[in-house]
């Protein structure tokens, strides 16, 4: 099928964040001679516009970029790109789009027009941004977008979504703590950047965990480093870490809690900090009432809580209405896994959905 080989193909080229030459020439070509118009709105972007003669559109988004990730696996379409791996399924996404493009090729009339966005640097959360940006939304009159995701656990071959929060803001978080060096005998003459940073670590984590249960959120850490030597007093500690949550509240109690509790830390020790949270996309939040809509068209599952990964299709959310999805894969290796891979027959449901919802969304 040609939907496997697409895929197949896109899985032995994978490329990272905004440079993905390869991967957009595979996309062009395979979209050159279908009835569409074929732009590159912002580097390696591409959109196919299908006109069908209507007054607006809606849109279906895929990812293109890879992982630095060196794959694990034996199978003939093993990543040719030596520290680089589709370990996220987003050479699936850009197959299923393909498809979905020969499809509307074929097709002579739809209640509307359909804008496909083959998107680069999902995983540095920036390619999104770039797209909206560039105006294609407004240029194509995009009345809803959406989009979908490959989940493992999650039962093979069927559509999920939620109501409101799927999705969290994600910002990565990066502490840099300076002290002075001291031999541990004379402690005294030193500064402590590992007793401030295990102070920022255990208050910033009981800031988190008072926060009732169900604001889903996040703020750990899980790299720490201090130290040179055992008999030395520290004079330097790094934390990095995440601060994930849904709702701006949260989020701005977390960051502005995070922010004080360092502030305190190196007035009580004497230390320096500088101190990175990245901007982060915000939260994937869907309609209520388009998730209805689009339940009342075609099968979809409702999934009882958020997961606290994060996506930057929340980028168009904050355009035009969206609604994102997860496409089970049933049990396999996990997402950014070093042996990620997955039965290709669920991409097949992936156009499958995407043609119906097309087809039936009004």
């Amino acid at each position: 099928m040609q939907i496997i080989q697409d895929r197949r193909a896109l899985h032995q080229i994978p490329e990272l964040g905004l440079e993905l030459p390869k991967t957009q020439k595979y996309v062009l070509n395979s979209l050159s001679g279908l009835n569409c118009q074929v732009l590159t709105p912002a580097g390696c972007a591409v959109c196919a516009f299908f006109d069908f003669g209507a007054d607006s559109a809606i849109a279906f988004r895929a990812d293109m970029d890879g992982l630095p990730i060196q794959e694990n696996s034996d199978k003939p379409y093993a990543s040719t790109h030596p520290g680089r791996m589709h370990a996220c399924g987003h050479d699936g996404h850009t197959a299923i789009l393909l498809e979905l493009a020969r499809r509307l090729s074929d097709k002579k009339e739809l209640p509307h027009n359909v804008l496909l966005i083959f998107q680069p640097a999902e995983e540095p959360i920036q390619g999104a941004e770039q797209i909206c940006e560039a105006g294609v939304l407004e240029q194509y009159r995009v009345k809803a977008v959406f989009g979908l995701h490959l989940w493992p656990a999650l039962e093979k071959g069927k559509l999920f979504t939620r109501k409101n929060e799927l999705m969290a803001k994600a910002c990565e978080v990066d502490i840099e703590i300076t002290g002075r060096s001291a031999h541990i005998g004379k402690a005294c003459e030193g500064l402590d950047a590992l007793d401030a940073g295990m102070q920022i670590y255990t208050r910033a984590r009981e800031l988190e965990k008072a926060l009732p249960p169900e604001e889903y959120r996040i703020l750990n850490f899980g790299f720490f480093q201090s130290g040179t030597v055992r008999n030395a007093i520290s004079a330097k500690t790094v934390l990095q870490g995440s601060l994930r949550s849904y709702r701006p509240e949260i989020h701005d109690y977390l960051q502005t809690g995070l922010e004080r509790i360092i502030k305190e830390t190196c007035e009580a020790t004497g230390c320096t900090a500088n101190v990175h949270i990245t901007k982060g996309s915000p939260a994937v939040m869907n309609p209520p009432v388009l998730v209805d809509a689009v339940s009342r068209l075609l099968p979809v599952e409702l999934l009882p809580e958020p997961s606290l990964t994060a996506e930057d299709f929340s980028e168009y959310q904050q355009r035009v209405p969206g609604v994102f999805f997860f496409l089970g894969l049933g049990e396999g290796p996990a997402l950014h896994s070093v042996n990620f891979d997955f039965d290709e027959s669920v991409l097949e449901k992936g156009a499958d959905f995407f043609e119906e919802l097309a087809e039936k969304y009004q």
